[in-house]
């Protein structure tokens, strides 16, 4: 089945009790038995454990992803922290050094004092990268494309370093999608998505995803998803799949849309540099051309007065995208990463990764193009 199909029928099976074409929204949170021990359907007994709408949703997402087994959560960052409790005080973790402010505070402020090491590198520096790695490093975990700096990491490359060592190998899918990107299926073990962005594509819902290759590692992180409760609720489960449905229509959209912005910006004489991994001068054009199908809709960029207060005027004076934290959803959005996304980031972190004050990260949505060129028109002016 190809991929476009998948976002429709992936997975999925009309409802066997009615025939219901999308599946229903069980919302339920216990189910009957007919004994003790012996529910009436052996699959659902409580709907933290198990519950018929995630259900759907997950198997979507393994089919998107070609996984084994999908996990759906109640946050992109409930996805982060259930993957983390499988580590232990002495494991060490190898991060990209570029990541979304949320993830960056949950490996150093919240796992601080687990004793679980976390090292931040360039991945593309693979000799750095390999020399940080030793027998207590139990996971490598990127971003590709970064937020907001849109970075792309090999993923084919590290994982056969990965493999070879015995890592497990988690990326975060977010930026991408997998409509324009699967990394379970260049080797990676693991997928993460906010699923909050793209993949409910709304802005209606909040929800994170793992999707995971092997079974018996997916059946693990079910248990603790299932003993710590961060899980997806059936409304929630039923607005992500909803959204997947029309995944390929958006993102395709968002491409496109993306390209003619992005053609706008860097042509633009108070524009400095255009973060986005479609122009033949981003230094990770390559990567992106070999592992993406596409480049996305996200576009960062800076000023060449280099001025905090220019990008905050530019920003209050947008008519048409509107000033928000998120992304992905159909409608266009801007948002200044130092003092919203990212501000949880220490300044000097920032700095030294090239997040700079006059930094804006644009979510391009499915609008008529023109009307989103002539808003960056009239606030540049």
């Amino acid at each position: 089945m190809k991929f476009n199909t998948k976002t429709i029928h992936g997975g999925q099976h009309h409802d066997p009790a009615t025939g219901a074409v999308m599946p229903p929204v069980y919302q339920t949170s216990t189910f009957v038995q007919n004994s003790p021990g012996q529910p009436v359907n052996p699959d659902y007994e409580y709907s933290r454990a198990a519950n018929p709408t995630r259900t759907a949703l997950e198997n979507a997402l393994a089919s998107l992803e070609n996984g084994a087994r999908g996990l759906a959560f109640s946050s992109g960052l409930a996805a982060t922290d259930c993957l983390l409790r499988s580590f232990k005080a002495g494991d060490e973790v190898i991060a990209m050094d570029d990541l979304y402010g949320g993830t960056y505070r949950m490996f150093t402020r919240i796992y601080k004092d687990s004793g679980i090491k976390f090292h931040f590198v360039d991945m593309n520096d693979i000799a750095k990268f390999e020399s940080l790695i030793n027998e207590n490093t139990k996971l490598v975990w990127v971003e590709t494309p970064t937020n907001p700096l849109m970075k792309l990491a090999d993923i084919a490359a590290i994982s056969k370093i990965t493999k070879a060592k015995n890592i497990l190998f988690a990326v975060d899918n977010t930026f991408a999608t997998p409509y324009l990107q699967r990394p379970l299926d260049l080797g990676a073990d693991i997928v993460m998505h906010s699923a909050t962005k793209y993949l409910g594509g709304h802005s209606d819902v909040i929800a994170g995803a793992l999707i995971i290759k092997d079974k018996d590692l997916g059946d693990q992180l079910h248990f603790q998803q299932f003993a710590t409760g961060a899980t997806l609720g059936p409304m929630d489960s039923f607005l992500v799949l909803r959204g997947i449905k029309t995944l390929h229509l958006r993102v395709q959209r968002h491409c496109e849309n993306g390209q003619k912005v992005v053609d706008f910006l860097a042509n633009h004489p108070k524009i400095a540099t255009v973060y986005y991994p479609g122009l033949p001068s981003h230094p990770f054009h390559e990567i992106a051309k070999k592992q993406m199908s596409g480049f996305g809709g996200m576009v960062s960029f800076t000023f060449k007065s280099g001025q905090k207060a220019d990008a905050i005027a530019f920003l209050e004076k947008l008519e048409v995208f509107t000033l928000a934290e998120s992304l992905g959803g159909v409608e266009s959005l801007a948002n200044h990463p130092a003092l919203m996304t990212h501000a949880s980031i220490p300044e000097d972190k920032r700095k030294e990764i090239g997040i700079t004050d006059d930094l804006v990260r644009l979510s391009v949505g499915v609008e008529d193009v023109e009307d989103l060129i002539a808003d960056l028109k009239q606030a540049l002016a």
